[in-house]
């Protein structure tokens, strides 16, 4: 790591006295230190004590999928942003118009780009798409969104209005109306798993649209693998049954791939593992790997098409992103996307993911309190419980003690944290597309030592 030039002591005390930091209680920073990350290379990170650390959350939530200290991203950032760094959405711009081109051809079958600049403004585009549909062709009727419980889709009051956790939503209502809940597809957690039970997990979700009305439904919004919910893959059966609702009852699919995006599951999008032909897609965080801010709500033409009455003054779609008019997202996209290409990082996380993945089944076989291992390529998860026979969930701060002596040991991991009351107990792995297989076997020789240690 190179040397820091900043006083470190100043720094921290900057931080701890006017920093708002996200997801975090501050009351210990009273008698302990903000840690304080100040360079990344590759999967590793150094904080502002020198310590080093082993990445396995890509940036805490994520996001930085083609690793850290990538000069080429940079470079091209810069090169714009002295040509030419803003003009608002209204207008085109190269990068807008480039990176679009090259990622339509990634998704066959959608056509359509609009920028803005993260997964919860992406969803919210998607929303008011859903019901300006809604309120053009429908006469405001089909205006309902469906989704998901254990899902989350972001942190704004409507995004929070379609989230499937009950902690990460408390004490932020009332909520935007028009917003229900569908059941969850972990089998793990059902009451009657086994065969054929993909199609009773997509068959809950037709029973709530035939509660509701189908012809009040507009779109149904899933994550195409639950993320913070518990790294949840839809099983066998689902996602063909799910669509075939969809059709039936004339529902948009909209599938946020905001942690699923550009290679995390070993294909392009986690949708394109399950055969789904989504009408929207929105995502964010990989997209540029962190480098810069952008995120994309996709849409097929048919949607776009809804907005294209120049005889209707409210015909078009009246809405804006001030900072989706930066052109440093694009450019950032576009360089992230070709290093994903020529350094064959799809390829890498499905086979780097096989083998977190039968890892973390090792340590399940050493140690009780692992009741299931699920995942697909470098996005896995290990839920952890009292009992395997009851499947008991383990107590949350156990969970969180497994992630801080893994910290304490070099290696960043996460885990379902405030999100599911009683459901807090799975650890969550979501390492760079570049692991190595002496990464991955770090990460987990980090995890076997901390439940060993926490588990005793």
């Amino acid at each position: 790591m190179s040397q820091y030039h900043n006083d470190p002591a100043s720094v921290i005390e900057s931080d701890r006295a006017h920093v708002w930091h996200h997801l975090a209680q501050h009351k210990p920073f009273e008698t302990i230190d903000p840690q304080i990350i100040v360079e990344g290379k590759g999967m590793r990170v150094w904080d502002i004590t020198g310590k080093e650390h082993l990445d396995a959350v890509s940036g805490g939530v994520w996001t930085v999928n083609v690793g850290y200290g990538r000069t080429e991203i940079a470079d091209a950032v810069r090169d714009q942003l002295v040509k030419m760094c803003y003009f608002a959405g209204a207008k085109g711009t190269i990068p807008g118009a480039e990176f679009a081109q090259r990622l339509i051809e990634k998704m066959p079958g959608l056509d359509r780009v609009y920028y803005a600049n993260s997964g919860s403004e992406a969803n919210e585009k998607a929303f008011k798409m859903v019901r300006q549909i809604s309120h053009k062709h429908y006469g405001g009727k089909k205006h309902k969104i469906l989704y998901r419980d254990r899902d989350y889709h972001g942190t704004t009051i409507a995004c929070l209005s379609a989230g499937g956790q009950q902690e990460r939503n408390a004490q932020y209502g009332p909520f935007a109306p028009g917003f229900v809940e569908v059941p969850h597809c972990l089998e793990y957690r059902a009451d009657q798993p086994g065969e054929g039970y993909g199609e009773r997990a997509a068959q809950a979700i037709e029973d709530v649209i035939l509660r509701e009305g189908p012809d009040t439904i507009g779109a149904l919004c899933l994550e195409p693998i639950t993320a913070g919910g518990g790294i949840i893959v839809p099983p066998q059966g689902y996602w063909e049954r799910v669509q075939e609702i969809c059709k039936k009852y004339d529902i948009l699919l909209h599938i946020d791939e905001v942690v699923c995006g550009l290679g995390r599951t070993g294909t392009w999008f986690g949708y394109q593992q399950f055969g789904i032909k989504p009408d929207i897609v929105t995502m964010a965080k990989g997209v540029a790997s962190g480098y810069a801010a952008i995120s994309c709500c996709v849409t097929t033409n048919e949607v776009f098409e809804k907005f294209k009455d120049a005889d209707d003054p409210l015909g078009y779609f009246r809405d804006i992103s001030t900072f989706g008019g930066c052109t440093a997202g694009p450019v950032a996209a576009l360089e992230n996307m070709r290093i994903i290409e020529e350094e064959n990082l799809c390829e890498n996380s499905a086979a780097m993911g096989n083998r977190l993945h039968q890892n973390l089944l090792d340590l399940m076989n050493k140690h009780e309190c692992i009741g299931e291992v699920r995942g697909m390529g470098l996005f896995q998860g290990a839920e952890l419980v009292k009992s395997r026979e009851t499947r008991e969930p383990m107590d949350e701060k156990r969970v969180m003690a497994v992630v801080a002596d893994c910290l304490k040991n070099g290696v960043i991991i996460g885990a379902s944290n405030r999100s599911m009351p009683g459901f807090n107990n799975t650890l969550l792995f979501a390492p760079a597309l570049i692991a190595t297989a002496d990464d991955i076997d770090q990460i987990t020789d980090a995890v076997d030592q901390a439940l060993t240690r926490v588990m005793a």
